[in-house]
């Protein structure tokens, strides 16, 4: 059994996975520094200094100025602004991922196409012969 693991581990493509698995979970982090640090503060400057990631809709009974004084209160709360940062993430990665996969396949040779069929059988006695064949050369039968 030890013996099979080791062969399914080996194998090119599980390697290959937990190569792209790596890297993906690297590159969302860079994703969410570029989002919450780089694309968020201006479009929250342009909105009126709106910083998204503490908008939130309070579902207490008490009034919190901030998203992190009604979390320390462990008041319940509908985090609407962290939900729109993920949507931004989640729209850049799914692009970036995008461009690489077109990369990719741009990269890869496509497979020729299959030429077109010179043969057929004959209805009668099942023999391979040439398309245009007016009448099958190991039965004699005439075809259409």
């Amino acid at each position: 059994m030890l013996k099979e693991f080791k062969e399914f581990a080996m194998r090119g493509s599980v390697v290959d996975l937990a190569v792209g698995v790596i890297i993906g979970a690297a590159f969302g982090k860079i994703v969410s520094s570029l989002v919450e640090d780089v694309i968020m503060p201006p479009i929250g400057r342009l909105l009126g200094h709106v910083d998204f990631s503490g908008l939130f809709i309070n579902l207490g009974d008490k009034s919190y100025e901030t998203l992190s004084a009604a979390k320390a209160a462990g008041a319940p709360t509908l985090n609407y602004g962290l939900f729109l940062n993920t949507v931004i993430n989640f729209l850049i990665i799914a692009f970036a991922v995008f461009l690489v996969v077109q990369q990719v396949n741009r990269w890869t040779r496509k497979p020729a196409a299959a030429a077109a069929p010179t043969t057929r059988d004959c209805p009668q006695c099942a023999m391979p012969i040439p398309i245009v064949a007016k009448r099958c050369g190991h039965c004699t039968t005439q075809l259409a």
